[in-house]
């Protein structure tokens, strides 16, 4: 058995399916003044454990954003069967994808054609454009370790929710 501490790649596996079959994260960030503000955005998984999602450079969350980058998220599977939660959370630092590295970032948003969303081209995302690109890259990633109700967790040896380090 392994520790929650320690990274598995079952729970690797798992994150990125988790990430690959949600559409939604939401976004929790702080204020200037210290205020607390979450919010869901339509989000792409990337490659590293990073997030990308499109919003107005002046909603609130990406004001906060501006004066301070650290976050945290989490991508929830809402249509599972209650008692049977399966959720991504991570911390990190997030900020606008600057215009020099929106070619390099944006064939990967708004993901495949499948997960929905609108293509975006950089002239809808610079100049006087309302929208923005922006880029959560985690620091910290965990699971809710999945596992039946009121069945114990074989990895762990645990028989309550508990959450589990992928990163």
């Amino acid at each position: 058995m392994v520790t929650p501490d320690e990274p598995h790649e079952v729970l690797a596996e798992h994150a990125r399916a988790l990430l690959d079959g949600n559409r939604y994260l939401t976004l929790g960030t702080v204020s200037a003044g210290g205020e607390p503000w979450v919010t869901p955005v339509y989000f792409s998984p990337r490659s590293g454990w990073e997030f990308l999602w499109v919003s107005e450079v002046d909603a609130e969350h990406s004001r906060n954003l501006a004066a301070r980058p650290g976050v945290s998220l989490v991508v929830f599977d809402s249509t599972v069967p209650a008692y049977h939660g399966r959720a991504v959370y991570a911390v990190g630092e997030a900020r606008e994808v600057p215009p020099d590295a929106l070619d390099d970032v944006l064939p990967d948003f708004p993901g495949p054609p499948g997960r929905g969303g609108n293509a975006l081209t950089r002239d809808d995302l610079v100049g006087g454009s309302p929208w923005r690109l922006y880029r959560a890259t985690a620091s910290d990633l965990w699971v809710l370790c999945p596992r039946e109700p009121r069945q114990g967790c074989a990895l762990h040896g645990i028989d309550r929710d508990h959450r589990a380090r992928v990163l």
